[in-house]
């Protein structure tokens, strides 16, 4: 499977803790491209953290800056790109990611992701009294986006790394065509 040659960009799309950077990476590894994490980005551009980011500027502050970067990055050819949980929420960023690769929603339960993120203190988001149920309004609320804007949907539920690869390079091989 390594080195197999796959045209385009794949970008990755879904809530935090679904795998967007894990799998990434591992994508980009075997379809030999260069992977990028839009929040990676955005926080070498800065200087800092997101949280810090969230923290001085706002959520509205750090939503300015992921359309910027993620227009960048979308201009980019032969890459992989994990995305913010929250960048579907931006249309123009919705259009860029349709018009210039094929998007893959990882999708997983709250309930998964709630176990995933429950001690990440660099998920903004989830500060709150009930991450839980933080997760099930996000996954609520950018669901249908996700789906909106997805190619192709992949449960990431009680799957390995190398399993959800296995399965996505057969389903990149059957279906990435469409879309160069």
């Amino acid at each position: 499977m390594p080195g197999m040659k796959l045209p385009g960009n794949f970008f990755l799309v879904g809530l935090m803790g679904a795998g967007k950077t894990t799998v990434g990476r591992a994508l980009a590894k075997a379809t030999g491209k260069t992977f990028f994490d839009s929040d990676h980005e955005i926080e070498a551009r800065t200087g800092v953290k997101i949280p810090v980011i969230f923290e001085i500027e706002g959520e509205a502050g750090f939503r300015a800056r992921e359309a910027e970067a993620i227009a960048e990055l979308c201009a980019q050819r032969n890459i992989v790109l994990g995305t913010g949980g929250g960048a579907v929420l931006d249309p123009q960023n919705r259009r860029a990611l349709a018009a210039n690769g094929f998007v893959i929603y990882l999708n997983a339960s709250p309930e998964e992701l709630y176990q995933r993120t429950a001690h990440d203190k660099n998920r903004p988001l989830l500060q709150t009294a009930d991450p839980l149920g933080r997760l099930r309004d996000l996954h609520a609320q950018r669901d249908p986006l996700y789906r909106e804007v997805a190619d192709l949907v992949v449960d990431t539920s009680r799957q390995s790394v190398q399993g959800m690869l296995t399965l996505l390079l057969k389903e990149l091989e059957q279906n990435a065509h469409r879309k160069t």
